[in-house]
C-alpha cells in the first residue's frame, strides 16, 4: 500500500501490530521499575503517523497515550516522543483534542524530520537514550518506516546496547525478499545486514520454500544485534498472513536484552495470534486476517497442542528425576524456547496427570490447579 493511502482505512493486520506494541508498552514498564525507577520512561515513535486512520480507527500513538492516560505512575513518568516527516502537524493536531496540555506531566514532542537524513535523531538514539549506570530514561523504539532507507542496525545497535532499551522493528519481507538480489538496493541492504549480508545471500540459495527463506532474513537480523553487541539478545518474530492471499505480508521483530521482555513479548504474541502453528524454527506467533472472516473454518490439526506436548516432552527429558520450584523451571528454560507461560502450565500440568510430575504447594493453599508457575509450587519429576 503506497503511504499517502496507507492511513485511509485501517487493516484487521494494522489494527492488530497496534494492539501488541500498546499492550506490551505498560507492561513493560511495571518490568523495568520492579529494578530501578528511572527519571523518565519513553516511548519513541520515528514513523509515527497522524494517529487517527480516515475511518476514525485509532493508530498506536492515541492507543499508547490512553494506556498512560489511565495508569497514574505512567502519567507521571513516560516521556512520549513522536516523530513523522510528513504527518507530524496532524498528529499533534489529533492528540491534543483527546489529550490536552496538562494531561502527561512531561510534554510529549512532536518532530518532523526524515529518520535517516537527520543526524539530530541518530545522535538522540546513540547518545541520549541513556544516562547512569542504571539507565535513566529506558526506552522501547518503534520503527515501522514504509521502505528501508536509513534503518541503519548499526546506530539501533548503539540504542539497544543500553539497560532497558528495547525495539520493535517493522519488517516488510515483501520488500526485502527481491531488494536481496537487485544490486540497486546494495547499500540499504548493507545498512541492515552489516554482518551477515553475504551470509543470507549465500544461504538462501540452499532454501527450498519461501517460508524458510523469510525465516532466514528474521533470523539473521536477530543475530546482527548479538553480533554488534557480543552478548546475548533475544528477538522474537510475530508474523502477518496477507489479507488476501495465502502469504506472508510482514513481521514484527522484538529485539530485547533481557529474559524478562522476552517472557511478556511471547505472552503478548500469544494473546493475539490466531492461526496455530507448531514452533519448528521456521514458523512463529502468527495472525491470518482472513479467519476473522471465517468464523466456520476448522483446522485439521490442534497444533496448540502438538506445541504443548513438544513442550512437555523437552522438559521431562531435561528435568527428569530432578526437583526444582515451577517459577525457578520457567525462568530458565523459556529463555531458549519460543513458548509463552500459559504454554508451560499447560505442558507441566499435562506431565502431572500423566504421573510423571509430582507437584506440591508450599504456601498452605488449597489451589484447584496442579500446577502454577510460582516460587511456591515445588516439582518433583520422576
Amino acid at each position: 500500500m503506497k503511504e499517502n493511502h496507507f492511513f485511509e482505512k485501517q487493516t484487521a493486520s494494522s489494527k492488530i501490530k497496534a494492539n501488541i506494541v500498546s499492550e506490551y508498552f505498560p507492561s513493560y514498564c511495571k518490568i523495568i521499575v520492579r529494578r530501578h525507577e528511572p527519571k523518565q520512561l519513553r516511548y519513541i515513535d520515528l514513523f509515527a503517523g497522524p494517529g487517527y486512520y480516515n475511518d476514525g480507527n485509532p493508530s498506536t500513538p492515541i492507543l499508547i497515550a490512553r494506556h498512560c492516560k489511565n495508569d497514574d505512575f505512567l502519567r507521571r513518568k513516560v516521556r512520549l516522543i513522536f516523530n513523522d516527516n510528513t504527518y507530524s502537524s496532524e498528529l499533534e493536531r489529533n492528540f491534543s483534542k483527546e489529550f490536552p496540555n496538562g494531561t502527561f506531566e512531561i510534554k510529549p514532542f512532536f518532530g518532523n524530520k526524515t529518520f535517516g537524513e537527520c543526524q539530530e535523531i541518530t545522535d538522540f538514539l546513540v547518545k541520549k537514550t541513556h544516562e547512569g549506570n542504571n539507565n535513566e530514561y529506558p526506552s522501547i523504539l518503534f520503527i515501522d518506516p514504509f521502505g528501508y532507507k536509513g534503518i541503519e542496525t548499526k546506530v539501533l545497535a548503539e540504542f539497544l546496547k543500553n539497560w532497558g532499551n528495547e525495539i520493535f522493528l517493522f519488517v516488510n519481507t515483501k520488500r526485502i525478499h527481491p531488494a536481496l538480489e537487485n544490486e540497486k538496493f546494495e547499500t540499504l541492504m548493507q545498512d541492515l545486514f552489516p554482518t551477515t549480508l553475504n551470509n543470507i545471500k549465500h544461504d538462501r540459495k540452499f532454501k527450498s520454500t519461501v517460508s524458510e527463506k523469510l525465516s532466514l532474513i528474521i533470523n539473521n537480523l536477530g543475530k546482527e544485534y548479538q553480533s554488534i553487541l557480543g552478548g546475548k539478545i533475544y528477538y522474537t518474530a510475530f508474523k502477518f498472513q496477507e489479507e488476501n492471499i495465502d502469504t506472508t505480508s510482514h513481521y514484527i521483530l522484538h529485539i530485547t536484552k533481557g529474559a524478562k521482555g522476552y517472557e511478556l513479548i511471547k505472552t503478548v504474541y500469544n494473546d493475539f495470534a490466531n492461526v496455530g502453528t507448531i514452533f519448528d524454527g521456521i514458523n512463529t506467533y502468527t495472525f491470518d486476517a482472513k479467519k476473522l472472516e471465517n468464523h466456520d473454518a476448522l483446522e485439521l490439526f490442534d497444533t496448540k497442542s502438538e506445541n504443548v506436548d513438544k513442550l512437555k516432552n523437552d522438559i521431562y527429558n531435561t528435568y527428569r528425576n530432578r526437583k526444582i520450584t515451577a517459577s525457578n523451571l520457567f525462568d530458565h528454560h523459556q529463555k531458549t524456547s519460543l513458548y509463552s507461560r500459559s504454554h508451560y502450565t499447560e505442558a507441566l500440568r499435562r506431565l502431572v496427570d500423566e504421573q510423571k510430575l509430582i507437584s506440591e504447594y508450599t504456601d498452605g493453599k488449597n489451589h484447584k490447579k496442579t500446577v502454577l508457575i510460582s516460587d511456591t509450587c515445588i516439582l518433583t519429576f520422576k
